[in-house]
């Protein structure tokens, strides 16, 4: 069994900072809801259009099936999430589908070059760009700035579905957003698979400089039923990939620092498993010697 703090404490390394757990029952809500009139706004478009224009996408759809992705924290998956789905939204424009990203952020300068920096990981033809109001986003939309994104999907003025992910997934949620963007504009809800950025098995391909995950090779190790065999070949799986990425090595180091440091180590599974986190705690934290010069 895994123990229910080391879990815990394990899960919030990845969420976004200033995102809080919440009980998976709980109903997050985020914007205007399904049946209510979708209000007009600017944001200041930094993509696909003329820099620094104001353009008010509910305006501009006049009625027609609307998505606007709006990103509260960005991080590789809320990114990654808003580029799949508005790669296929904007793959059916011609349908008269019509999509709008929209970064919020106190710093509007901050964010315009934020965006700008990472343009090559997002649907570079769909409008894009920093709400003008913050990062509450526009008043009368009412958004939840404690959520990573929300999704608002919308015809004839009017919501017909909205989305509030605080840890978005492609396999869990897009197909609900998919689905109900086909409920407006026709067609059926494609396959995970047949989307630009969605590998065969349905998980995004991590960006190069991106955070590596390692939650998949940690949660074996931390098992709390676990052998020593066990924990042992998590630990060398765990090292193999640490030496071959450096960036694997880097995050290792940090979340096996913040466990030590947490003062809760002994939550993380059996004493072999903690035997292997205070050591990388302790050497891969270790500053690199420089090399002697040959001779």
């Amino acid at each position: 069994m895994y123990h229910p703090v080391a879990i815990a404490i394990l899960i919030t390394m990845f969420l976004p900072f200033g995102v809080s757990l919440r009980a998976a029952d709980e109903p997050v809500y985020s914007g205007p809801q399904p049946g209510e009139a979708l209000p007009q706004f600017s944001f200041r478009q930094v993509l696909s259009g003329p820099a620094g224009e104001l353009l008010d996408p509910v305006r501009k759809a006049a009625g027609r099936p609307l998505v606007l992705i709006f990103i509260h924290d960005v991080n590789r998956q809320s990114i990654g999430f808003a580029r799949v789905l508005s790669g296929y939204t904007h793959g059916r424009r011609s349908e008269g589908l019509s999509t709008a990203v929209v970064l919020l952020e106190d710093d509007a300068s901050a964010g315009e070059a934020q965006l700008r920096r990472i343009s090559h990981a997002l649907t570079s033809e769909v409008p894009t760009g920093v709400s003008v109001d913050g990062r509450e986003g526009p008043g009368s939309l009412g958004l939840n700035r404690n959520v990573t994104l929300t999704i608002l999907v919308a015809h004839k003025n009017q919501v017909t579905a909205s989305f509030a992910f605080v840890q978005p997934s492609l396999q869990a949620d897009l197909p609900l957003v998919l689905k109900a963007v086909v409920d407006v504009a026709g067609g059926t809800v494609p396959d995970l698979e047949q989307l630009q950025g969605v590998p065969q098995k349905g998980r995004m391909v991590e960006q190069p400089g991106s955070v590596p995950n390692l939650r998949p090779l940690l949660t074996p190790l931390i098992r709390r039923d676990a052998s020593v065999e066990d924990v042992d070949r998590a630990a060398k799986e765990i090292e193999d990939k640490a030496a071959a990425d450096a960036a694997v090595k880097k995050e290792l180091a940090r979340i096996a620092r913040t466990i030590v440091d947490s003062g809760k180590l002994e939550n993380y599974g059996t004493k072999k498993a903690q035997e292997h986190l205070s050591r990388w705690a302790r050497e891969f934290n270790k500053p690199e010697s420089p090399q002697e010069p040959r001779r």
